[in-house]
């Protein structure tokens, strides 16, 4: 076994001496992936679905890539659509596409370096999409309650409500929160710098005074007792001093929003959604809650500008319910209906990041 917060090397699914085999050419179709550069999410989230496809097949005795036609890939698919995960549900139609993409870009490169004579995938398609809101939302008050859950009195409890803090206030992603290092916080200016974000784009953002203030707090008084002998400068540790696993992250969040009691469920995505919806409904506008979350995907209908920092901060302190000092302007309902159209795709794009954040959830 690998060490406390490695991840155990996954196993060889069929002919292990065969390098023609679907798993060796799915190893340098993730080899080739590293060597240009993709993110290592990216190139994890790819092998744990192609896996699932290779499973699927060495279950039905094809094992090499030579074997897979049009009518194979499209029974996998129905495959997908007929599967049913441990509480009953299906894949969501966002899912069964999550699973399909990777497959399509393998056997494009299968193709492309002449290891299979024609594409199979080339034309397969995607399911259509549904246009999901998110299911859970926390009001103002929800999200508060959730932050008092944390027993600040103890070094893991302060440690908690600095993650949550910076969670509800910045709206950043699991991984960005991860990846978060002690000199990405300018006290002084009042930012955080997210480095390698999706897409490997880093971008400045506004967190807000009451955030700033529990990483503060937790930095220093509790950091420096967790912080191993070669500290590598990673902001949120464990016990053992070691980086948060996305698994463990996860679970710890799901945990005191449950001990809450408020009744939705969710975990480090719900406060993604909530701090976007918030501060939409307190009149930020779009572009700037694109800024913040790190959006880049543009509709031809749509530019969004840049945006300064300056700005940025500004909007957000006017707009986060966590702010210190609540303002509140008479017009703030006027544009509301102008840009419902343009909130709901908002929300509907995050509610699909949740879908991809967790690879594999609720699997047989």
């Amino acid at each position: 076994m690998g060490k406390k917060g490695q991840q155990t090397p996954l196993g060889v699914i069929g002919p292990a001496d065969d390098p023609g085999s679907l798993y060796h050419q799915m190893q340098q179709f993730l080899q080739w992936m590293r060597e240009r550069n993709y993110s290592h999410r990216t190139t994890d989230n790819r092998e744990v679905y192609l896996r699932y496809f290779i499973l699927w097949c060495d279950e039905r005795g094809l094992t090499r890539p030579q074997e897979i036609t049009r009518p194979i890939l499209e029974r996998y698919q129905r495959y997908m659509f007929l599967y049913r995960k441990k509480d009953g549900q299906p894949l969501s139609t966002r899912s069964q596409a999550t699973r399909v993409t990777p497959i399509r870009a393998w056997f494009k490169w299968l193709t492309k370096t002449n290891r299979i004579l024609y594409n199979p995938a080339s034309d397969l398609d995607l399911p259509r999409m549904e246009h999901r809101l998110p299911r859970h939302i926390l009001t103002a008050a929800e999200a508060d309650r959730v932050m008092n859950i944390p027993d600040i009195t103890t070094p893991t409890g302060l440690r908690d409500r600095a993650i949550l803090e910076t969670l509800y206030s910045t709206g950043i992603r699991r991984m960005e929160v991860l990846a978060l290092n002690q000199f990405d916080i300018d006290i002084e200016r009042g930012t955080m710098m997210v480095r390698q974000g999706k897409g490997k784009k880093d971008r400045t953002i506004p967190i807000g005074e009451r955030a700033l203030a529990w990483i503060q707090k937790y930095r220093d008084e509790v950091r420096s007792e967790l912080a191993p002998a070669q500290d590598d400068g990673t902001l949120f540790l464990t016990q053992l001093g070691e980086p948060f696993t996305p698994n463990r992250l996860t679970q710890m969040v799901r945990d005191i929003i449950d001990a809450a009691k408020i009744n939705k469920r969710g975990s480090c995505h719900l406060f993604r959604h909530t701090m976007a919806t918030l501060m939409l409904e307190n009149g930020a506008d779009i572009r700037f809650i694109q800024a913040m979350l790190g959006h880049v995907e543009l509709k031809t209908t749509q530019i969004y500008t840049q945006v300064s920092i300056v700005k940025l901060k500004e909007i957000h302190t006017l707009t986060h319910p966590a702010r210190l000092e609540r303002l509140r302007s008479a017009e703030d309902a006027e544009a509301q209906g102008e840009a419902e159209d343009a909130a709901s795709d908002l929300l509907a794009a995050l509610n699909a990041e949740a879908d991809e954040e967790d690879p594999g959830a609720g699997e047989a």
